[in-house]
Parts: C-alpha cells; structure tokens; sequence
C-alpha cells in the first residue's frame, strides 16, 4: 500500500465516522416547565452555596489572623473560582451545545 492509498483510505474513514447532528431537540410535552423549575432551584441553592462559603471563608481568615495563624488565601480562591464557574456554568452550556 502506498502513502497515498493510506491517505485516500483515511480520507474515506472520516468521512464515514462523521459524527450526526442530532439537532436541538426537544422536551416531552409538560417536562420542560418541571425541569426548568428544578434548574432554578439548583441554581439559587448554588448561589446561596458560594456566599456562604465566602461569608465562611472570611470568619475562617479573620480568626486566623486574629491568632496569628496564616490566612487561608488559598481557600479563598477556590471559593472565587467556584463562584466564577457557578456563575458562568449557563454560558459554558451554551457554547458547548451550539
């Protein structure tokens, strides 16, 4: 088999392992209003979540520092990036699906 058979070869694969698009799709009837409320809720609990692990994070830093122990600066970032990620997780959604 030459280079160029090989290449026609998988030329023809990949055009026979495109991947099918399976459009928008869409909800059964009386399911999208029951899923979108439940996303709702998940959504404010979400939120509801990462202010209390700042409000959690900073009582943790101020007793720290009120001791002299080392601040946790760590921990507050990962409730920065968790809040940043809960707070963009629709538009991540979004460009994944389109």
């Amino acid at each position: 088999m030459t280079l160029v058979e090989g290449l026609e070869q998988i030329q023809i694969a990949a055009v026979l392992a495109a991947v099918p698009d399976p459009g928008g799709g869409e909800a059964p009837p009386g399911v999208s209003e029951n899923v979108l409320q439940l996303l709702k809720w998940i959504a404010y609990l979400a939120t509801a979540a990462c202010v209390g692990g700042l409000l959690y994070t900073a009582a943790k830093m101020a007793m720290a520092h009120r001791r002299g122990d080392d601040t946790n600066v760590s921990q507050l970032g990962w409730v920065f990036a968790a809040c940043i990620l809960i707070g963009s997780a629709s538009s991540i959604v979004a460009a994944l699906v389109d």
